[in-house]
């Protein structure tokens, strides 16, 4: 991943926390003369083997039978992302030399994916998915929830996929670069948008400007 040097995070913690926080992935592997990249759901666990990411995909999608063994693969996570108008900034007033720019949070964990095709542990990454996503809510429902049967029955339709970690990278690309009145004027224009995403890169670039 390029990235200046002002974005580049490499804290592994801050990493995986974004991972977590964003859950969706792009993950792309070559493989035959082509590249497969398919959209999904990641859990992240880390325990004594390593850290690693499991999802799953549907028994028709091609991506996993082309793996052979575990092949190196990428899983990018896309955190938020915005226009940023030069209007925004203290220079535009100054000298005028500003031009438009996007800035965005992004993670690529880069590894060795393998299919897992066993119901046991299909079923319980799938327990793992659910209650994850289920938290906190008011009705929280559960595999349990489901006719007996059902749930076994359905996931004869998908192949689980995991990732062994072997690297992360994350760019934060905040216009770190940028003196702090362009990032103060940056943020206030990020927080006079109406869609979440802008407003979150606000809080981002914030901390990153009070830090």
């Amino acid at each position: 991943m390029y990235t200046r040097e002002t974005s580049r995070e490499t804290r592994p913690e801050v990493l995986k926390g974004a991972i977590r926080d964003i859950h969706f992935a792009m993950l792309v592997t070559p493989a035959d003369g082509e590249i497969f990249c398919s959209h999904l759901p990641m859990i992240l666990v880390e325990d004594d083997e390593g850290v690693r990411l499991e999802g799953h995909l549907a028994r028709g999608n091609p991506h996993w039978r082309a793996l052979e063994g575990p092949m190196p693969s990428l899983a990018v996570f896309h955190g938020p992302q915005a226009y940023i108008s030069p209007s925004w900034y203290a220079t535009k007033r100054e000298s005028g030399k500003v031009v438009p720019t996007w800035a965005y949070v992004a993670v690529h964990a880069h590894g060795s994916l393998s299919a897992i095709d066993e119901p046991p542990q299909l079923l319980d990454h799938l327990a793992q998915l659910t209650d994850r996503n289920e938290a906190g809510r008011s009705d929280p429902w559960s595999l349990e929830d489901a006719p007996d049967g059902f749930i076994p029955a359905l996931s004869r339709g998908i192949v689980g996929v995991r990732l062994s970690v072997e690297r992360l990278e994350g760019s934060w690309k905040l216009n770190q670069h940028r003196s702090d009145a362009d990032r103060i004027g940056m943020i206030e224009g990020l927080r006079g948008e109406e869609d979440h995403m802008s407003r979150r890169l606000a809080d981002l670039a914030a901390g990153s400007l009070e830090g």
